[in-house]
């Protein structure tokens, strides 16, 4: 019988998860983490963490809550600081001293990050916050901030990636024009997150969990494409998850796509709350700019059944401001 192949020794550990895939306006977003072992041993799960890190809001008062973001995320002020807290202590954990909103942007991969034009073209984004924390206070950062990193410390485990990419609507929308496929577009960000912890971490043996995109099932000749002069060995593959091997010119990687990602990995989930912290605060200045144009227009989170609402109230009091619709409204 032939040989099966096995997976390499592993020692990182990552995650990408996205919000906003479905609204009518505002930036598709991405969230992504990655952890080493400095021991080789084990894997990264909640438990490893458990001295700082927990699943279940209600311990928020002593832990980061790190789980689905429609679990840490709640639209009220402890909801928000929430999500702050655990999105800005992981990117410390990282090295990353965020002082300003902005600066979410830069922790993308380089190739990712919004050009000046591109933010440009979305007024908006100079509505970021200046200043970081906003929902959170500063003491409360410092003490989760420390708790944190001796956690990391006792068990041997390093933050080596954390941070969000952030796709504004004009930059989804030209996607949309090139591929005239919503799938292929979400691919198209969501594989240049993949290649560059590849690039960095495959040669350390990573292993990433990314959820299921849409119903497929079968990625073996997008992994193919995406990492030439690859070797993509097929471990599993069927509706509920898919699982590879990827091997390139000393570098390894195991991935599997698989549902409910953010409730299995760890690094997922924290994906998933980088990617809905980074989401709240563009369309918060989303808001802040068009409020400040037109105060009668009430706030949006820009999901379709309320974005409609919003763009009638805004065509009635000031059509002016819907002329850049390019950069304003979705296309798909």
């Amino acid at each position: 019988m032939p040989r099966q192949p096995t997976e390499p020794s592993l020692r990182v550990f990552g995650g990408i998860d996205e919000a906003g895939y479905g609204p009518m306006l505002g930036p598709l977003t991405f969230g992504f983490s990655a952890f080493q072992l400095e021991d080789g041993e084990g894997t990264l799960d909640w438990a490893r963490l458990s001295g700082a890190v927990s699943e279940a809001p209600k311990d928020d008062g002593k832990k980061l809550i790190v789980a689905d973001s429609k679990k840490v995320f709640t639209r009220n002020p402890r909801g928000s600081a929430r999500l702050e807290l655990t999105a800005l202590a992981f990117l410390r954990a990282r090295g990353v001293q965020m002082k300003a909103g902005a600066d979410l942007l830069g922790t993308a991969p380089k190739a990712l990050v919004p050009t000046g034009a591109e933010l440009s073209a979305h007024p908006w984004y100079a509505h970021l916050p200046k200043k970081v924390p906003l929902h959170a206070t500063q003491e409360k950062l410092d003490e989760h901030t420390g708790r944190l990193g001796e956690t990391l410390r006792q068990s041997e485990t390093s933050v080596v990636a954390s941070g969000a990419v952030v796709i504004p609507s004009g930059k989804l929308n030209a996607s949309f024009a090139r591929t005239q496929n919503k799938g292929a577009t979400l691919w198209s960000f969501h594989s240049g997150i993949l290649l560059d912890l590849f690039e960095r971490f495959g040669s350390q043996g990573l292993h990433m969990t990314v959820d299921r995109l849409g119903g497929r099932a079968r990625y073996g000749a997008m992994l193919s494409a995406l990492i030439p002069f690859s070797t993509v060995r097929v471990m599993h593959e069927s509706r509920i998850e898919s699982r590879y091997l990827v091997s390139s010119e000393g570098r390894h990687m195991s991935i599997r796509f698989i549902q409910k990602g953010d409730t299995l990995s760890l690094p997922v989930a924290l994906g998933s709350c980088f990617a809905k912290y980074a989401r709240e605060m563009v369309m918060d200045a989303f808001n802040e700019h068009f409020c400040a144009a037109c105060p009668d227009v009430k706030p949006t989170a820009g999901y379709v059944t309320d974005a409609r609402r919003w763009l009638s109230d805004l065509e009635a009091k000031d059509p002016s401001l819907l002329q850049a619709a390019g950069t304003l409204i979705r296309t798909r």
